[in-house]
Protein backbone atom coordinates (compact mmCIF):
# COMPACT_ATOMS: atom_id res chain seq x y z
CA UNK A 1 0.00 0.00 0.00
CA UNK A 2 1.24 3.48 -0.89
CA UNK A 3 2.04 5.71 2.11
CA UNK A 4 -0.62 8.51 1.96
CA UNK A 5 1.95 11.01 3.27
CA UNK A 6 4.01 10.53 0.10
CA UNK A 7 1.17 11.37 -2.28
CA UNK A 8 0.90 14.89 -3.72
CA UNK A 9 -1.87 17.16 -2.35
CA UNK A 10 -5.31 16.32 -3.76
CA UNK A 11 -4.25 12.87 -5.01
CA UNK A 12 -7.19 10.38 -4.99
CA UNK A 13 -7.07 7.81 -2.19
CA UNK A 14 -5.57 4.49 -3.23
CA UNK A 15 -6.82 1.15 -1.91
CA UNK A 16 -4.34 -1.54 -0.83
CA UNK A 17 -2.84 -3.47 -3.77
CA UNK A 18 -4.61 -6.77 -4.25
CA UNK A 19 -4.64 -9.75 -6.62
CA UNK A 20 -7.99 -10.73 -8.13
CA UNK A 21 -9.12 -14.21 -9.12
CA UNK A 22 -12.30 -14.15 -11.20
CA UNK A 23 -14.11 -17.41 -11.93
CA UNK A 24 -16.25 -17.16 -15.07
CA UNK A 25 -18.94 -19.54 -16.28
CA UNK A 26 -21.17 -19.44 -19.32
CA UNK A 27 -24.27 -17.64 -18.13
CA UNK A 28 -27.73 -17.71 -16.72
CA UNK A 29 -31.09 -15.99 -17.12
CA UNK A 30 -32.27 -13.90 -14.17
CA UNK A 31 -35.60 -15.73 -14.15
CA UNK A 32 -37.63 -18.19 -16.21
CA UNK A 33 -40.27 -15.81 -17.56
CA UNK A 34 -40.44 -14.90 -21.25
CA UNK A 35 -38.67 -11.54 -21.07
CA UNK A 36 -35.86 -12.71 -18.77
CA UNK A 37 -35.22 -15.67 -21.05
CA UNK A 38 -35.41 -13.45 -24.11
CA UNK A 39 -32.78 -11.03 -22.74
CA UNK A 40 -30.46 -13.90 -21.88
CA UNK A 41 -30.89 -15.71 -25.20
CA UNK A 42 -30.46 -12.49 -27.18
CA UNK A 43 -27.15 -11.73 -25.48
CA UNK A 44 -25.95 -15.31 -25.87
CA UNK A 45 -27.06 -15.87 -29.46
CA UNK A 46 -25.89 -12.42 -30.61
CA UNK A 47 -22.29 -13.32 -29.78
CA UNK A 48 -20.35 -13.67 -33.02
CA UNK A 49 -18.09 -16.19 -31.33
CA UNK A 50 -21.10 -18.45 -30.74
CA UNK A 51 -22.94 -17.98 -34.03
CA UNK A 52 -20.72 -17.42 -37.06
CA UNK A 53 -23.52 -17.05 -39.60
CA UNK A 54 -23.94 -14.13 -41.99
CA UNK A 55 -24.72 -11.23 -39.59
CA UNK A 56 -27.67 -9.82 -41.50
CA UNK A 57 -29.25 -13.22 -42.14
CA UNK A 58 -28.72 -14.26 -38.52
CA UNK A 59 -30.17 -10.99 -37.15
CA UNK A 60 -33.39 -11.66 -39.06
CA UNK A 61 -33.60 -15.31 -37.97
CA UNK A 62 -32.77 -14.48 -34.36
CA UNK A 63 -35.11 -11.55 -33.88
CA UNK A 64 -38.02 -12.63 -36.06
CA UNK A 65 -38.09 -16.35 -35.31
CA UNK A 66 -35.91 -17.65 -32.48
CA UNK A 67 -36.56 -14.92 -29.91
CA UNK A 68 -40.26 -15.20 -30.56
CA UNK A 69 -40.55 -18.93 -29.83
CA UNK A 70 -37.51 -20.18 -27.96
CA UNK A 71 -37.70 -18.10 -24.71
CA UNK A 72 -40.93 -19.80 -23.56
CA UNK A 73 -39.67 -23.28 -24.38
CA UNK A 74 -36.32 -22.76 -22.68
CA UNK A 75 -38.05 -21.11 -19.74
CA UNK A 76 -40.06 -24.29 -19.20
CA UNK A 77 -36.83 -26.30 -19.30
CA UNK A 78 -35.19 -24.04 -16.72
CA UNK A 79 -38.28 -24.35 -14.51
CA UNK A 80 -37.55 -28.07 -14.14
CA UNK A 81 -34.17 -27.43 -12.50
CA UNK A 82 -34.62 -23.95 -11.00
CA UNK A 83 -33.28 -23.36 -7.49
CA UNK A 84 -36.50 -22.11 -5.96
CA UNK A 85 -35.00 -21.55 -2.53
CA UNK A 86 -32.64 -18.91 -3.94
CA UNK A 87 -34.80 -18.11 -6.98
CA UNK A 88 -31.88 -18.56 -9.36
CA UNK A 89 -30.41 -21.09 -11.77
CA UNK A 90 -28.45 -24.03 -10.42
CA UNK A 91 -25.41 -22.86 -12.38
CA UNK A 92 -25.44 -19.53 -10.52
CA UNK A 93 -25.76 -21.30 -7.17
CA UNK A 94 -22.85 -23.63 -7.86
CA UNK A 95 -20.55 -20.99 -9.37
CA UNK A 96 -21.07 -18.70 -6.38
CA UNK A 97 -20.25 -21.58 -4.05
CA UNK A 98 -17.11 -22.44 -6.04
CA UNK A 99 -15.89 -18.85 -5.61
CA UNK A 100 -16.72 -18.79 -1.91
CA UNK A 101 -14.94 -22.08 -1.24
CA UNK A 102 -11.92 -21.01 -3.29
CA UNK A 103 -11.71 -17.79 -1.25
CA UNK A 104 -11.66 -19.81 1.96
CA UNK A 105 -8.93 -22.12 0.64
CA UNK A 106 -6.76 -19.10 -0.34
CA UNK A 107 -7.39 -17.06 2.80
CA UNK A 108 -3.78 -17.50 3.97
CA UNK A 109 -2.85 -14.74 1.49
CA UNK A 110 -4.93 -11.65 2.42
CA UNK A 111 -4.02 -9.95 -0.86
CA UNK A 112 -6.14 -12.37 -2.89
CA UNK A 113 -9.71 -11.36 -3.71
CA UNK A 114 -11.90 -14.07 -5.26
CA UNK A 115 -15.07 -13.26 -7.20
CA UNK A 116 -17.23 -14.80 -9.91
CA UNK A 117 -19.08 -13.70 -13.03
CA UNK A 118 -21.11 -14.93 -15.98
CA UNK A 119 -20.26 -14.35 -19.61
CA UNK A 120 -23.96 -13.86 -20.35
CA UNK A 121 -26.38 -12.54 -17.77
CA UNK A 122 -25.57 -11.49 -14.22
CA UNK A 123 -23.28 -10.86 -12.47
CA UNK A 124 -21.65 -9.53 -15.61
CA UNK A 125 -17.98 -9.85 -16.36
CA UNK A 126 -17.57 -6.09 -16.85
CA UNK A 127 -19.20 -5.30 -13.52
CA UNK A 128 -17.05 -7.73 -11.55
CA UNK A 129 -13.83 -6.62 -13.23
CA UNK A 130 -14.64 -3.02 -12.36
CA UNK A 131 -15.44 -4.02 -8.77
CA UNK A 132 -12.08 -5.75 -8.54
CA UNK A 133 -10.29 -2.72 -9.93
CA UNK A 134 -11.99 -0.45 -7.41
CA UNK A 135 -11.01 -2.86 -4.63
CA UNK A 136 -7.35 -2.33 -5.54
CA UNK A 137 -6.67 -5.35 -7.76
CA UNK A 138 -3.83 -4.34 -10.06
CA UNK A 139 -3.42 -7.98 -11.17
CA UNK A 140 -6.36 -10.20 -12.11
CA UNK A 141 -6.42 -13.87 -13.05
CA UNK A 142 -9.49 -14.73 -15.13
CA UNK A 143 -10.43 -18.40 -14.87
CA UNK A 144 -12.89 -19.57 -17.56
CA UNK A 145 -14.52 -22.67 -16.07
CA UNK A 146 -14.26 -24.65 -19.29
CA UNK A 147 -11.95 -27.69 -19.15
CA UNK A 148 -11.65 -27.71 -22.95
CA UNK A 149 -10.93 -24.56 -24.96
CA UNK A 150 -13.33 -23.33 -27.63
CA UNK A 151 -13.55 -19.98 -29.35
CA UNK A 152 -17.25 -19.89 -28.44
CA UNK A 153 -16.46 -20.17 -24.72
CA UNK A 154 -12.96 -19.20 -23.58
CA UNK A 155 -12.26 -16.75 -26.39
CA UNK A 156 -15.63 -15.12 -25.84
CA UNK A 157 -14.73 -14.58 -22.17
CA UNK A 158 -11.49 -12.91 -23.28
CA UNK A 159 -13.35 -10.72 -25.77
CA UNK A 160 -15.73 -9.45 -23.09
CA UNK A 161 -12.97 -8.95 -20.53
CA UNK A 162 -10.78 -6.98 -22.93
CA UNK A 163 -13.81 -4.93 -23.96
CA UNK A 164 -14.25 -3.96 -20.30
CA UNK A 165 -10.54 -3.16 -19.97
CA UNK A 166 -10.79 -0.73 -22.90
CA UNK A 167 -12.87 1.58 -20.71
CA UNK A 168 -10.37 1.68 -17.83
CA UNK A 169 -7.73 4.37 -17.53
CA UNK A 170 -5.69 2.30 -15.09
CA UNK A 171 -5.88 -1.23 -16.39
CA UNK A 172 -4.88 -4.13 -14.18
CA UNK A 173 -2.44 -6.70 -15.50
CA UNK A 174 -4.50 -9.67 -16.66
CA UNK A 175 -3.86 -13.36 -17.06
CA UNK A 176 -6.29 -15.91 -18.48
CA UNK A 177 -6.05 -19.47 -17.20
CA UNK A 178 -5.67 -21.97 -20.06
CA UNK A 179 -7.83 -25.04 -20.60
CA UNK A 180 -7.05 -27.92 -18.25
CA UNK A 181 -8.44 -30.80 -20.33
CA UNK A 182 -5.36 -33.00 -19.84
CA UNK A 183 -4.19 -31.98 -16.38
CA UNK A 184 -3.72 -35.00 -14.07
CA UNK A 185 -5.67 -33.41 -11.20
CA UNK A 186 -8.67 -32.93 -13.50
CA UNK A 187 -8.53 -36.41 -15.05
CA UNK A 188 -8.14 -38.00 -11.62
CA UNK A 189 -11.03 -35.95 -10.23
CA UNK A 190 -13.42 -36.90 -13.04
CA UNK A 191 -12.39 -40.56 -12.86
CA UNK A 192 -12.74 -40.68 -9.07
CA UNK A 193 -16.12 -38.95 -9.27
CA UNK A 194 -17.31 -41.54 -11.79
CA UNK A 195 -16.03 -44.41 -9.66
CA UNK A 196 -17.76 -43.01 -6.58
CA UNK A 197 -20.99 -42.52 -8.51
CA UNK A 198 -20.92 -46.04 -9.90
CA UNK A 199 -20.42 -47.49 -6.43
CA UNK A 200 -23.72 -45.94 -5.33
CA UNK A 201 -25.79 -47.34 -8.21
CA UNK A 202 -27.97 -50.42 -7.97
CA UNK A 203 -26.83 -51.56 -11.43
CA UNK A 204 -23.63 -51.97 -13.41
CA UNK A 205 -23.53 -50.01 -16.68
CA UNK A 206 -23.04 -51.86 -19.95
CA UNK A 207 -21.71 -48.64 -21.46
CA UNK A 208 -20.59 -45.24 -20.17
CA UNK A 209 -20.97 -42.14 -22.34
CA UNK A 210 -18.80 -39.05 -21.95
CA UNK A 211 -21.03 -36.33 -23.41
CA UNK A 212 -19.57 -32.94 -24.32
CA UNK A 213 -21.30 -29.81 -25.56
CA UNK A 214 -21.29 -29.81 -29.34
CA UNK A 215 -20.32 -27.22 -31.93
CA UNK A 216 -20.70 -26.94 -35.71
CA UNK A 217 -18.24 -29.14 -37.62
CA UNK A 218 -17.21 -26.07 -39.57
CA UNK A 219 -15.61 -24.57 -36.45
CA UNK A 220 -13.28 -27.58 -36.26
CA UNK A 221 -12.28 -27.09 -39.90
CA UNK A 222 -11.54 -23.43 -39.13
CA UNK A 223 -8.99 -24.51 -36.54
CA UNK A 224 -10.86 -24.71 -33.24
CA UNK A 225 -9.05 -27.23 -30.96
CA UNK A 226 -12.17 -28.14 -28.97
CA UNK A 227 -12.86 -31.53 -30.56
CA UNK A 228 -9.25 -32.63 -30.16
CA UNK A 229 -9.19 -31.59 -26.52
CA UNK A 230 -12.44 -33.48 -25.82
CA UNK A 231 -10.92 -36.53 -27.51
CA UNK A 232 -7.78 -36.17 -25.38
CA UNK A 233 -9.83 -35.96 -22.18
CA UNK A 234 -11.76 -39.08 -23.16
CA UNK A 235 -8.60 -40.98 -24.08
CA UNK A 236 -6.99 -40.10 -20.73
CA UNK A 237 -10.14 -41.11 -18.84
CA UNK A 238 -10.18 -44.47 -20.64
CA UNK A 239 -6.56 -45.05 -19.66
CA UNK A 240 -7.15 -43.98 -16.06
CA UNK A 241 -10.29 -46.14 -15.73
CA UNK A 242 -8.93 -49.03 -17.85
CA UNK A 243 -11.94 -48.91 -20.18
CA UNK A 244 -11.93 -49.65 -23.92
CA UNK A 245 -13.44 -47.46 -26.62
CA UNK A 246 -16.51 -49.72 -26.66
CA UNK A 247 -17.13 -49.14 -22.94
CA UNK A 248 -16.48 -45.38 -22.68
CA UNK A 249 -17.96 -43.59 -25.67
CA UNK A 250 -17.48 -39.94 -26.63
CA UNK A 251 -20.52 -38.03 -27.91
CA UNK A 252 -21.66 -34.43 -28.40
CA UNK A 253 -24.93 -32.86 -27.26
CA UNK A 254 -26.97 -29.64 -27.50
CA UNK A 255 -26.84 -29.13 -31.25
CA UNK A 256 -28.76 -26.14 -32.54
CA UNK A 257 -29.93 -25.14 -36.01
CA UNK A 258 -29.58 -27.01 -39.29
CA UNK A 259 -25.78 -27.23 -39.67
CA UNK A 260 -23.84 -30.45 -39.18
CA UNK A 261 -22.38 -30.55 -35.68
CA UNK A 262 -19.62 -32.64 -34.13
CA UNK A 263 -20.52 -36.32 -34.12
CA UNK A 264 -21.57 -38.73 -32.83
CA UNK A 265 -24.63 -36.98 -31.40
CA UNK A 266 -25.49 -37.88 -27.82
CA UNK A 267 -29.25 -38.28 -28.30
CA UNK A 268 -28.84 -40.38 -31.46
CA UNK A 269 -26.30 -42.61 -29.72
CA UNK A 270 -28.48 -43.01 -26.62
CA UNK A 271 -31.47 -43.97 -28.78
CA UNK A 272 -29.44 -46.58 -30.70
CA UNK A 273 -27.87 -48.40 -27.76
CA UNK A 274 -30.82 -50.58 -26.58
CA UNK A 275 -31.02 -52.17 -30.03
CA UNK A 276 -27.38 -53.20 -29.54
CA UNK A 277 -28.13 -54.94 -26.26
CA UNK A 278 -27.30 -52.06 -23.91
CA UNK A 279 -29.82 -52.08 -21.06
CA UNK A 280 -27.87 -50.13 -18.44
CA UNK A 281 -26.34 -46.76 -19.27
CA UNK A 282 -24.38 -44.12 -17.37
CA UNK A 283 -23.55 -40.66 -18.74
CA UNK A 284 -20.87 -38.28 -17.52
CA UNK A 285 -20.36 -34.70 -18.73
CA UNK A 286 -16.63 -33.89 -18.37
CA UNK A 287 -16.88 -30.69 -20.39
CA UNK A 288 -18.92 -28.94 -17.71
CA UNK A 289 -17.38 -27.68 -14.45
CA UNK A 290 -20.82 -27.29 -12.92
CA UNK A 291 -24.22 -28.84 -13.45
CA UNK A 292 -26.58 -26.72 -15.50
CA UNK A 293 -29.48 -26.94 -17.95
CA UNK A 294 -27.45 -29.06 -20.38
CA UNK A 295 -26.58 -31.68 -17.77
CA UNK A 296 -29.59 -31.73 -15.44
CA UNK A 297 -32.39 -31.28 -17.97
CA UNK A 298 -30.96 -32.37 -21.31
CA UNK A 299 -28.99 -35.39 -20.08
CA UNK A 300 -30.53 -36.49 -16.77
CA UNK A 301 -34.12 -35.96 -17.94
CA UNK A 302 -34.43 -35.76 -21.73
CA UNK A 303 -31.84 -38.37 -22.67
CA UNK A 304 -32.92 -40.66 -19.85
CA UNK A 305 -36.41 -40.65 -21.38
CA UNK A 306 -34.96 -41.26 -24.88
CA UNK A 307 -33.05 -44.28 -23.57
CA UNK A 308 -36.01 -45.84 -21.79
CA UNK A 309 -38.39 -45.28 -24.70
CA UNK A 310 -35.89 -47.07 -26.97
CA UNK A 311 -35.92 -50.11 -24.68
CA UNK A 312 -33.25 -49.29 -22.11
CA UNK A 313 -33.81 -50.13 -18.47
CA UNK A 314 -31.44 -48.29 -16.13
CA UNK A 315 -30.02 -44.81 -16.74
CA UNK A 316 -27.92 -42.57 -14.53
CA UNK A 317 -26.20 -39.23 -14.94
CA UNK A 318 -23.13 -38.74 -12.75
CA UNK A 319 -23.05 -35.14 -11.47
CA UNK A 320 -20.34 -32.72 -12.55
CA UNK A 321 -17.45 -31.97 -10.20
CA UNK A 322 -19.32 -28.85 -9.06
CA UNK A 323 -18.21 -27.37 -5.72
CA UNK A 324 -17.35 -30.70 -4.12
CA UNK A 325 -13.92 -31.56 -2.79
CA UNK A 326 -12.75 -33.00 -6.11
CA UNK A 327 -14.04 -30.07 -8.13
CA UNK A 328 -12.47 -27.53 -5.81
CA UNK A 329 -9.13 -29.36 -5.92
CA UNK A 330 -9.13 -28.87 -9.71
CA UNK A 331 -9.99 -25.17 -9.54
CA UNK A 332 -7.46 -24.52 -6.77
CA UNK A 333 -4.74 -26.35 -8.74
CA UNK A 334 -5.41 -24.25 -11.85
CA UNK A 335 -5.46 -21.00 -9.84
CA UNK A 336 -2.28 -21.66 -7.86
CA UNK A 337 -0.41 -22.70 -10.98
CA UNK A 338 -1.42 -19.55 -12.86
CA UNK A 339 -0.72 -17.21 -9.92
CA UNK A 340 2.94 -18.18 -9.84
CA UNK A 341 5.08 -15.05 -9.87
CA UNK A 342 2.26 -12.99 -8.36
CA UNK A 343 2.12 -14.72 -4.98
Amino acid sequence: MVDPSRLPPGHPALPPRRIGVLLVNLGTPDATDYWSMRRYLKEFLSDRRVIEENPIKWWLVLNLVILTVRPRRKGRDYEKIWNRERNESVLKTITRSQAEKLAVSLREDPRILVDWAMRYGNPSLAARLEAMRQAGCDRILIVPLYPQYAAATTASVCDKAFEALKGMRWQPAVRVAPAYFDQPVYIDAVAASLEAGLSELSFTPDVIIASYHGMPEDYLRKGDPYYCQCAATTRLLRARLKLGEDKLLMTFQSRFGTAEWLKPYTDVTVRSLPAKGVRNLVVITPGFAADCLETLEEIAMENAEIFRRAGGENFAHIPCLNDGERGMSVIRDVVLRELQGWI
